[in-house]
């Protein structure tokens, strides 16, 4: 019995470190590269944000065949139509909602967890919500392995939002909508920020920023990205 537990447990040991495939001198250098090719080249200047997105880890968030491209400039497909999105449009939104230490940050579209990841080395807790079961399973797993204890993780329909920790300073949407939902409008704490990519399917659609002031909504369009569609439940 002895010799049967401790196989089990090095058996286990050793699978959860293929997995993860280490965190090597190799994959700092990737991370090092891509942010200065990909982030502080095109403008990225918060501090925060360029050394949270050096401490994470993105090839443990992509799926293992696609390791050698974690690192790219571009996104990544994760399953059930999903994609991990291109490092400096990560960057690019979580600089935009101004993070700080003090805030709390609604994510809707987990996907892999990345992002919540890179939120959370900055922000004092990031509430993340992802309507795909099988992804909200892998992230969650993924995210308690690797210790983001400030991560909060639900299994919804991210139009609703997640009302019983509102309201939020920012919230931060990873799927394109063709309008802003509002009950994320109503979540948004007065001086907070939401960014949402706003439009068509499979189209180009627009980075807008919204801002809650002295109880009026504001809205300014940002940039043109692509993103996966707002998923919707049944």
């Amino acid at each position: 019995m002895k010799t049967t537990i401790f196989t089990l447990i090095i058996f286990t040991f050793t699978c959860f470190l293929s997995h993860s495939q280490f965190d090597n001198e190799e994959f700092r250098k990737q991370r090092e590269r891509m942010l200065n090719l990909q982030i502080k080249a095109r403008g990225i200047k918060d501090e925060s944000v360029i050394n949270s997105m050096r401490k994470v880890p993105r090839h443990l968030f992509v799926p293992r065949n696609r390791i050698s491209e974690a690192y790219d400039d571009g996104p990544i497909p994760i399953g059930y139509g999903q994609t991990i999105s291109q490092p400096y449009i990560v960057a690019y939104m979580t600089e935009v909602i101004n993070p700080t230490k003090c805030k709390k940050v609604l994510e809707i579209g987990t996907g892999s967890g990345y992002h919540a990841a890179v939120i959370a080395q900055i922000v004092d807790s990031v509430y993340t919500v992802e309507i795909i079961t099988e992804l909200y399973k892998e992230a969650k797993d993924r995210l308690e392995k690797l210790g983001y204890k400030n991560i909060k993780i639900k299994n919804a329909d991210g139009y609703y939002g997640w009302k019983e920790h509102a309201p939020y300073d920012a919230i931060v949407v990873t799927a394109a909508a063709e309008f802003v939902p509002p009950p994320l409008i109503e979540q948004l704490k007065e001086g907070g920020k939401m960014i949402i990519p706003v439009g068509s399917p499979f189209f180009t659609q627009t980075l807008v920023l919204i801002e809650k002031k002295d109880g009026k909504i504001y809205s300014k369009n940002l940039i043109p990205v692509r993103f996966v569609p707002f998923v919707r439940g049944k």
